[in-house]
């Protein structure tokens, strides 16, 4: 890559890091604050489940207006969502609006993270996507980690503090992109044109369509699995094997660092020696193995280690999956990944509800659910590889 393009790249990275790492901050001490306002674990699940729905609803329309308004517009306008979110929440005692704050923190989100990935494919070649994509959810994975850490820390200066603190890092991102972040382009795609006055439903439609529909199921099962997991992790490993919670934050904090290291080191080496469709189907069955052996697990050392072989395969197929999609999405980079956000909050919104629901009938139900559903994925994916593959060995007899 030339200086301009990791110049730009940085940008990014920074960018997506203050945005995630800013809400991380508050992941340790949000059910101490919410038992300090009368709420429990009900209002601890809507906030999850709020955010996602948002995002949910915005990202096909997000999509869109990445194409339409270019990314730098709303890459800024989706981190003062996420700004404005956090300082309402600094400023609130009463849960409703707090919730009022996690729908305008969604939105945010929505806007911001698939104009990041459009800018991505704008700044790099075909070649370097799957780099570039992979240091951008690097640096989601590093605020994952560095965020709760930070939030921890300063929770010893009072419980509104980490709130605080959150909303005036991402105030200075938003001041940050203002200043140094430039739009990656300036022609229109004549192609978004004819979908301007589209409904979110009519988008979703026609996703169906689209080259990458295949990649946006896999993102929305994997989003699924991931979630349901992470969902039920402390409970599981507290119930089965008495965990403490530092050992629980050990292993989610572990698994971040796995994250970063092979998102940063990793991805690039195997996408550039196999390719994505064979990563892919490789880490959709590493993810399945995975989910098999906590099935067995005989101990919390066994588990963590199961728990660091999913995340490393999750965090392989993110950012493969989407590579894969940008080079399939043509022009409307946006709108692809506009619906990437989508398909991937819809894993959100469902996989901790229906794995909170299985749990309580049996403990292993989630990870159940999650094994079955991989591995119909990944023969879904083989299906589908093998007719993309059919469809152009017949284009080039003809």
């Amino acid at each position: 890559m030339s200086t301009e393009q990791r110049k730009k790249l940085g940008i990014l990275m920074v960018n997506m890091f203050i945005a995630i790492g800013s809400f991380g901050i508050i992941i340790p001490i949000l059910p101490a604050y919410l038992e300090s306002i009368g709420e429990g674990g009900t209002a601890a699940g809507l906030m999850i489940a709020i955010f996602a729905g948002a995002q949910l609803i915005m990202s096909p329309i997000a999509g869109k207006w990445t194409d339409q308004y270019g990314r730098r517009k709303m890459i800024i306008i989706g981190l003062i969502g996420l700004t404005l979110s956090m300082f309402i929440f600094y400023g609130s005692n009463t849960i409703w609006w707090l919730y009022v704050s996690r729908v305008i923190g969604g939105v945010g989100a929505a806007l911001l993270i698939p104009a990041i990935f459009a800018y991505v494919a704008d700044i790099t070649t075909m070649a370097q996507r799957a780099r570039g994509n992979s240091l951008v959810s690097a640096s989601m994975s590093l605020g994952i980690v560095i965020g709760p850490g930070i939030g921890g820390f300063l929770a010893d200066y009072g419980l509104k503090m980490p709130f605080l603190i959150s909303a005036l890092v991402s105030l200075v991102a938003v001041i940050f992109s203002v200043i140094v972040l430039k739009e990656s382009r300036t022609e229109q795609p004549s192609t978004m044109m004819n979908h301007q006055d589209e409904s979110m439903a009519k988008k979703m439609v026609r996703s169906v369509k689209m080259p990458y529909f295949i990649p946006l199921i896999i993102t929305l099962v994997m989003s699924f699995g991931l979630m349901s997991y992470e969902s039920v992790l402390g409970l599981f490993v507290d119930n089965q094997f008495g965990a403490t919670p530092k050992e629980i934050a050990i292993m989610i904090t572990s698994t971040g660092i796995v994250s970063v290291i092979v998102q940063l080191f990793i991805v690039d080496r195997l996408v550039q020696h196999y390719g994505e469709r064979k990563v892919l189907n490789i880490f959709l069955a590493v993810a399945a193995l995975g989910f098999m052996l906590s099935l067995f697990s005989p101990s919390y050392l066994f588990f963590f280690g199961t728990t660091l072989l999913i995340f490393l395969a999750t965090s392989i197929l993110r950012p493969v999956l989407n590579t894969l999609i940008s080079k399939l999405a043509g022009d409307e980079q946006g709108f692809a990944m506009g619906m990437n956000n989508a398909y991937m909050s819809i894993g959100n919104v469902l996989g901790p509800t229906l794995a909170g629901m299985l749990y309580d009938v049996n403990i292993i139900y989630p990870f159940i659910l999650g094994l079955i559903l991989l591995v119909v994925t990944l023969l879904t994916t083989i299906m589908w590889q093998k007719q993309s593959f059919t469809k152009k060995l017949k284009v080039k007899v003809e």
